[in-house]
């Protein structure tokens, strides 16, 4: 039947891939995230998220650049706008420049050939969690307006889900802020999640009841296509203090019972590795525990 995916076809349109470069690609030589695209495929992932955590700065030559070299290999490109977007603030001024991050973000990005940008939606530290909730849905609707406005109505705008307990983004907000319009595609992160919940993945039915809860607010597109963020995390009383690699003593969540509960659903997300240094292993780890459950 027309449009419906083999079991084949699924395993391969999940894709695994890191966020930024490991510490190998430069100690091999390179300089350039532009020459990430044919290593990366070399090693067999076929994603990558470009963050531009501290301010959106690229040119649009180098944009470019990056969009070619993607499309060479097959490499789905996404990208991470500032960290310190907040929506939940309730000055002008701030406001209007977290809009200018996104757009200057997805512009890029659209120049890159990708479509998700990934943000983080803001924190409650200066009001309660649910003022800030209703804020950053107002400012969420009042950038899907511009994004159409500007042209980039085929964008995906992302927010993530966060890993501390006094920012907005638990996983019934994300799943909440994506109703509000086609254009809102979740970024679950599953090592955020972990912190946020004291250690609270534990085992299958962790992972299970996460994706039921998906599963039953999200429309069947955005289930079936999520957006994904994976490590190992260290946290603290307040959440998350620090992404760790796989191969840290002691942290989780455990990949292997996501993986078993993605692929027995027939999921297709794009996995990004947050690991500290050794993204693009760890993304090959996950792929290879994904292809051998």
């Amino acid at each position: 039947m027309l449009g419906v995916l083999t079991p084949e076809e699924k395993k391969n349109s999940v894709r695994f891939g890191p966020s930024g470069n490991s510490e190998s690609f430069y100690a091999i030589g390179y300089k350039h995230s532009f020459e990430a695209f044919a290593w990366l495929n070399g090693l067999g992932l076929s994603a990558y998220e470009y963050s531009f955590s501290h301010g959106v700065n690229m040119k649009p030559e180098t944009a470019e650049t990056i969009g070619r070299e993607a499309s060479k290999y097959n490499i789905a490109v996404s990208c991470h706008a500032p960290y310190y977007i907040n929506l939940a603030t309730e000055e002008t001024e701030k406001k209007q420049k977290n809009i200018d991050y996104l757009v200057d973000s997805a512009r890029l990005l659209k120049m890159m050939g990708g479509k998700r940008v990934v943000f983080h939606p803001g924190s409650f530290a200066k009001t309660t969690q649910v003022k800030a909730y209703e804020n950053i849905e107002k400012a969420l609707a009042e950038i899907v307006a511009i994004f159409r406005q500007e042209g980039l109505g085929d964008m995906m705008l992302c927010p993530e889900t966060l890993g501390k307990k006094r920012q907005s983004g638990s996983l019934d907000e994300i799943i909440a802020l994506c109703d509000i319009d086609d254009m809102i595609y979740p970024t679950i992160d599953f090592g955020h999640l972990h912190a946020r919940g004291q250690g609270a993945i534990v085992c299958e039915q962790d992972y299970a009841d996460i994706l039921d809860a998906m599963e039953k607010g999200l429309s069947p597109e955005k289930y079936q296509n999520f957006h994904s963020h994976f490590s190992h995390i260290e946290y603290t009383d307040a959440g998350e203090k620090q992404h760790r690699t796989f191969a840290d003593f002691g942290f989780g969540p455990d990949f292997a019972p996501l993986a078993k509960q993605v692929k027995q659903r027939g999921l297709t997300p794009t996995f990004i590795c947050e690991s500290r240094g050794t993204m693009a292993e760890d993304a090959l780890v996950m792929k290879r525990i994904y292809e051998n459950e």
